[in-house]
């Protein structure tokens, strides 16, 4: 908790800069998105690597080497806004996403010694842990950009420096406190013991979802909860604009929607563990499509618009949390970092997706219709959820939950 707290500090502090920045150096307005865009790709494209690092060494090591190249890639950003160098800026904000990636990454490790009766619950408080950095970072900026007045580091870039520091800080509280690994700890409580060596490697983590029912549902779960999120909020402050919002009542809406993705996830996490996982994919897809529904037609209300963007971050919360419990309850202890890591990199590629396409729906079609197919993703949830929930009675659900906790 205290690292997602500190480490969550990092990427928010800056990334809200990261457009303006992008358009500093580059010159020109075309090229702001490219910024936010890197470092969504690198998110994406670090998680296996990491995953593969974990899946061998455990987690210490990999959070670890991820803080690591997050405080290397906002130094990079800040020398390429030195010297105006745009694809050093790109290079720069890849490697920072690497961050997100450690804080993604996180709430598996909370998981991975919990009972399974309590996985939800132990997942959804280091998430809400992001809430902290999430509130308190975007205020730092201000203060972070005067800190260099007088140097030649553009005030843009200051908050960057800021984030390397709070990067090496977290890898190093990771490092000396995050003992005994929960991982490799979770490994020798396992009965399969070395047997279940062949199974740690990526491979395995493919074959692992191939094979089951549930792993593929959570997988499909994370990735069209955090698509419809993103695609959604990326284009609601034009939105609202548009319809002669001013700063400070968007910033109000997008912190309402902050609050509804972390603030409320422990509710999220206990009703995944008292209700079961599957009923909260269905309160999911339900929050979501309703959001959609609001935001889409809100128009001028920009009320309706902010209960909207509350009720999608609760949408996101509530199937990030269950789609995790239930990723990590379905498939093999061996198997479970690779699993995990193939989660993030899907999840973070589809929002890259869904957030560049989203800017090409509203200007083409209006962010109505942006709503719309977004409302359209969730169907697919939905229907993979009620279907699993039949194929599998009750009662084999419960032997299976009652086999992982013997295992773990």
């Amino acid at each position: 908790m205290t690292s997602q707290m500190v480490g969550g500090l990092g990427v928010p502090i800056s990334i809200a800069l990261a457009p303006v920045l992008a358009t500093e150096v580059s010159g020109t307005d075309e090229l702001s998105g490219m910024a936010s865009t890197a470092a969504v790709a690198g998110t994406a494209l670090l998680a296996l690597p990491l995953a593969a690092l974990m899946t061998r060494r455990g987690r210490r090591p990999g959070l670890v080497l991820a803080y690591l190249i997050g405080a290397a890639g906002a130094c990079l950003v800040v020398l390429a806004a030195v010297v105006k160098n745009f694809p050093l800026l790109m290079l720069g904000m890849a490697c920072f996403g690497a961050a997100s990636c450690a804080n993604l990454q996180a709430r598996f490790a909370a998981a991975d010694l919990a009972a399974p009766d309590h996985r939800a619950r132990a997942i959804s408080t280091v998430v809400w842990a992001t809430t902290i950095g999430a509130v308190l970072g975007p205020n730092l900026s201000a203060p972070a950009s005067r800190s260099f007045a007088g140097t030649s580091i553009p005030g843009t870039a200051g908050p960057f420096l800021w984030a390397a520091g709070i990067f090496l800080l977290t890898a190093g509280l990771i490092a000396v406190a995050l003992r005994p690994d929960p991982l490799l700890t979770a490994r020798a409580l396992d009965p399969a013991g070395e047997d279940a060596h062949q199974g740690r490697s990526l491979r395995a983590g493919f074959q692992a979802v191939a094979a089951s029912p549930r792993a593929r549902l959570a997988l499909v779960t994370i990735a069209v909860s955090h698509t419809t999120m993103v695609s959604i909020m990326v284009m609601t402050p034009v939105d609202l604009g548009h319809h002669g919002a001013g700063l400070e009542l968007i910033g109000l809406v997008i912190s309402g929607h902050i609050a509804g993705m972390f603030a409320f996830s422990p509710v999220m996490g206990w009703l995944a563990d008292r209700i079961g996982r599957l009923s909260v994919i269905g309160v999911a897809a339900g929050l979501l499509s309703a959001a959609a529904l609001l935001a889409g037609t809100a128009g001028p209300r920009h009320g309706q618009t902010a209960a909207g963007l509350f009720l999608l971050g609760l949408g996101w919360s509530a199937g990030l949390v269950s789609g995790s419990a239930l990723l990590t309850d379905s498939v093999p202890q061996a198997a479970r970092a690779a699993v995990q890591g193939l989660s993030d990199l899907t999840s973070n590629a589809c929002a890259g997706l869904g957030g560049a396409a989203a800017g090409l729906i509203v200007a083409q079609a209006g962010y109505g219709w942006l709503n719309a197919i977004g409302a359209m993703l969730v169907l697919p949830m939905a229907s993979l959820a009620l279907f699993t929930a039949r194929r599998r009675p009750v009662a084999e659900d419960a032997a299976e939950d009652g086999r992982a906790a013997v295992g773990d």
